[in-house]
Order: C-alpha cells, then structure tokens, then sequence
C-alpha cells in the first residue's frame, strides 16, 4: 500500500453551491484527488460548518472545491484566526473563477486537481483592512455594474383550458425575452485617495474609478481615473504599502464581493501572507 507523507495528507472542502452547479467537475476533482493523496472528504451545508471544517484540518492540507467566493471565505477564516501563515491552500474551482484562474491556478477539474497534486507552495501578498477583510487579486472603486438575471421560468401547462393555454405561453415567452436589470455603476466620486501618508487626489477632484491590486515584495499598485472632459485623462499610477480612501458613502468591489457602504477605509500590504498551491514551473 502506498504511503503519503503528512503534505499528501489532504482535506477537500467541497462548497455546497458548487455541489449544485456542477456535481460532475465536483466528482472528476474527488476522484483524481483520491488517487493521488489520501483524502478526508468534508461536505459542509452552509458557512459555519465551512468553518468548522477549516478549523480541524489538524495536519491535513485543506483544498477547497468551489468558486471565488469559497477561496475568499477560506482565507478570511485562517487570517482571522491568525492562522494563514502556517497553513498552506490550494483549490480546484468550480463555478466562478476569475480570480483563482487570475492568481495561475489551472482552469478546469482534472488540470486544477493535477496542480494540486503535483504542483508547489507560491507565497502571495494580501491587501488587508482595518475591519480584518482581505484582498486577494485586487479591489474597485466604485463597483462595477451588476446584471441580475431574471429566474428561468418553468413551464406548466394547464389542461382543459385552451384560451388559458395560449394566454400563458405568450406571458412566459415575454418573461424569457425580457433582459435581465443593470444596476448601473455610480456616477463620478469624490474620493480623497492617499498612498503612504502622501495624497494622490482629494476631494475636490472628482474621479471615475480607484484600482488597488495586491503587487510584487509588499507593495500595491494603485491606480486613480480623474474624470475626463472632452479628451481621456491620464490615470495616476502609484504604489505603497497602505491605501487610505476617504469619501461619502461608497461602495467597493473586493474580489468576488461588494462591501459597504463605507466613508473611510485604509488597507496594508501584507507581503507572502499566504501561500497558494500553483502548477510547478518548470523548464
């Protein structure tokens, strides 16, 4: 019988949601896992056993099964128990995956799984703020525009009634047309945006959009649009180790996640504060 070493001893966490979405890519991933490590399968309902889970990994490696938000949900738990740097994490996605795919973990089930199988520990900076909320791949001011889709509807047809019949295949076929809502992105800010103490843009400079993404050796790129007439403006392009964002009740997309409203939030850089299990490079 083959023997694993206690880093081939894994704990797949499978997010209930992505056991929805796509049982199938949820399977492949669980097979090819357990013929490469030995496994303990955790299949949590909701956030608090996700957590409990989490919390008695014991030596085990924890990889997570699920999307964005399952791997933003896992590095808060271990950074709010202050227990990130010691437990490395890897994640097969399943269902959104952006931000997993923009980090270099493989798309797909079987080259996801592989990589965590085959792959190695890659230390990751991380933006955190003064409430203990991370960033992993990077945040927006102000969110970008949300389409709500409009549920599928299910058809059910009514017997004996005819003139019924046709009236609600007619209602139906207008719903399935009808687009789903955009909430539009707010209008212009009014944000003072600082970098280190040092002010980029106050108050009284109105601006499209702040960007602030996790960079290289503890430091964040920022990136603050002033408002353009007629011709575009040019972006102010800054780096530091804390952005500090004042202004009226805004809002702000964090990875997979929309916070606020908030009127002041400041983020440090935290450099190699977690590790992420990547395909090998090799060559």
């Amino acid at each position: 019988m083959a023997t694993f070493a206690t880093s081939d001893q894994l704990l797949v966490i499978i997010d209930p949601a992505s056991r929805e979405r796509d049982g199938e890519s949820v399977r492949i991933a669980k097979d090819v896992l357990s013929a490469g490590a030995t496994t303990k399968v955790c299949l949590p309902e909701g956030p608090e056993e996700f957590a409990r889970a989490l919390g008695r990994r014991g030596s085990r490696r924890p990889v997570v099964v699920g999307d964005d938000r399952a791997l933003v949900r896992a590095v808060t738990l271990l950074h709010r128990r202050r227990e990130l740097t010691g437990c490395g994490l890897a994640v097969v996605p399943v269902g959104g995956a952006a931000l997993a795919e923009s980090l270099g973990v493989p798309a797909g089930a079987v080259a996801a799984a592989r990589a965590v199988l085959e792959g190695r520990e890659r230390r990751l900076d991380l933006l955190v703020d003064e409430s203990d909320g991370v960033v992993l791949g990077g945040l927006g001011i102000p969110p970008a525009p949300v389409r709500h889709p409009v549920p599928r509807q299910v058809e059910v047809q009514p017997s004996g009634r005819p003139w019924l019949r046709t009236t609600y295949r007619s209602l139906v076929r207008t719903l399935a047309a009808r687009p789903g809502p955009v909430v539009p992105a707010p209008g212009p800010s009014r944000l003072r945006v600082q970098v280190d103490g040092e002010t980029v843009v106050d108050l009284d400079e109105p601006v499209e959009a702040v960007s602030v993404t996790p960079g290289a050796c503890g430091v964040a790129r920022v990136e603050v649009r002033p408002l353009s007439v007629g011709a575009a403006a040019t972006p102010l392009l800054v780096s530091g180790t804390t952005v500090t964002v004042t202004g009226a009740d805004f809002r702000y997309r964090a990875d997979a996640l929309v916070s606020g409203p908030v009127r002041r939030r400041t983020w440090r850089v935290v450099e190699g504060a977690w590790g992420l299990t990547l395909p090998a490079i090799t060559g």
